[in-house]
């Protein structure tokens, strides 16, 4: 007999989930759920509803997340820590298991009397619910209707299940079980609007050597350009990652070629352009370089002036567009002042077909921040898209997306 051993691929891998919990009895699954998604290398937060603590302390969740439990919308000490719009942002997904007939209900409204229901409207994650109810409250018009008016919103449902139910009734209404629940959001990030589309990413900086001990650089830390390769990969895509140093694991999945300078960026992504279908530029790449490197330390001498003589880097983007006049390139601007028209510029210079801009002289979300904020500017007739703050590894799904939109609508 020959076993398959092949294992499904984990997607919860440096993953930030928010678990919000309604009270409902279901309740119970909630914290082996939360364990399950730890144990799968997911980051995991808590949201109580009051109605859930009567069914699980918040102790045990805290013990099981290691982070205190969310629980009041207007709680002083946890704004002055993480407050509900920076967990809100700060989330990859946010699954409510168990979702109560009331809280279907709530967020139809668009209620946001409560910490669970104000995150579900502050966040661009995916929202996610697993209904548990009593099988004639899930049969009930009205909660048939909020189901259908929920899903026409991008809400995502997770079962339910049918069997047996605590009141003893059996139908529709179960939790799914806990690892039904892993399975669904361990698929929440495979979208496949990539599937076997090959895609090539430059990311963070580039080092440019003065002697063996200094060098000129940027602040970029590559976050966005490691998000963009982790959404390309949950999208289908054969990803190739061309990264400058940084400090960053490359994600799973990828072909990593790490590289220093410009000029080595320069020569990977010449290389790799010819392969693939998509080019993303999202690296920080030094505009010049020393003219010469020194072979041995610079020491420091009497002078109070000292020059370096810098030449210009070749461009990467406007080469590949040289040798690849078809090719889909996505390029990135980071500006600080006139944001939009700099971007328009480069955009027709570099003869791109979509550039991303953002303000880097802005307080969080510039250089190194986790989140960003960005303008997305097309070549052709579409209007430009803006998105708001968020995680970098959110907006960079939503940036695949367009990007995978604009590139199969481009005309042949």
């Amino acid at each position: 007999m020959t076993v398959n051993s092949t294992q499904p691929t984990n997607n919860l891998q440096n993953r930030q989930i928010i678990i919000g919990i309604a009270g409902g009895i279901a309740a119970y699954k909630s914290a082996e759920l939360v364990r399950a998604l730890q144990d799968a290398g997911a980051s995991v937060r808590v949201i109580m509803t009051r109605g859930a603590t009567e069914f699980i302390t918040p102790l045990t969740l805290q013990a099981l997340s290691g982070k205190p439990v969310h629980l009041e919308l207007l709680d002083a000490e946890a704004e002055f820590g993480m407050g509900h719009i920076e967990l809100a942002r700060w989330a990859d997904a946010l699954i409510i298991a168990p979702a109560t007939a009331d809280v279907m209900a709530r967020l139809t409204e668009g209620r946001a009397d409560d910490l669970l229901t104000a995150v579900c409207l502050a966040t661009p994650a995916p929202v996610a619910l697993a209904p548990a109810m009593n099988q004639q409250m899930w049969k009930n018009a009205a909660t048939q209707h909020n189901y259908q008016t929920l899903q026409s919103r991008g809400y995502t449902f997770f079962g339910p299940a049918n069997g047996k139910q605590a009141c003893g009734d059996t139908g529709p209404g179960r939790m799914l079980e806990v690892p039904e629940l892993k399975a669904a959001i361990n698929n929440m990030f495979q979208s496949g609007v990539l599937a076997g589309k090959r895609v090539v990413i430059t990311a963070g900086p580039t080092q440019e050597a003065i002697d063996p001990v200094r060098y000129i650089s940027n602040h970029s830390s590559g976050k966005m350009g490691y998000a963009l390769a982790q959404a390309a990969v949950d999208a289908g895509a054969n990803v190739c990652l061309i990264s400058g140093p940084t400090h960053i694991k490359p994600p799973e999945r990828v072909r990593f070629i790490p590289v220093t300078s410009a000029l080595e960026m320069h020569g990977k992504a010449l290389t790799e352009a010819p392969n693939c279908d998509i080019f993303i530029a999202a690296a920080a790449v030094a505009d010049y370089r020393p003219i010469e490197i020194a072979p041995q330390k610079i020491k420091k001498g009497d002078a109070n002036t000292f020059s370096i003589a810098l030449v210009k880097n070749p461009d990467i983007v406007t080469d590949v567009r040289k040798n690849r006049p078809t090719l889909f390139i996505a390029g990135f601007a980071a500006e600080t002042q006139t944001i939009e028209d700099n971007a328009q510029e480069k955009l027709v210079r570099k003869k791109m077909n979509m550039i991303i801009a953002n303000d880097v002289s802005q307080p969080g979300i510039g250089f190194n921040s986790d989140q960003n904020e960005v303008h997305v500017i097309f070549a052709g007739p579409e209007p430009a898209r803006h998105f708001k703050t968020m995680s970098k590894s959110v907006l960079a799904r939503h940036l695949i997306d367009v990007i995978a939109s604009a590139y199969l609508n481009q005309p042949v």
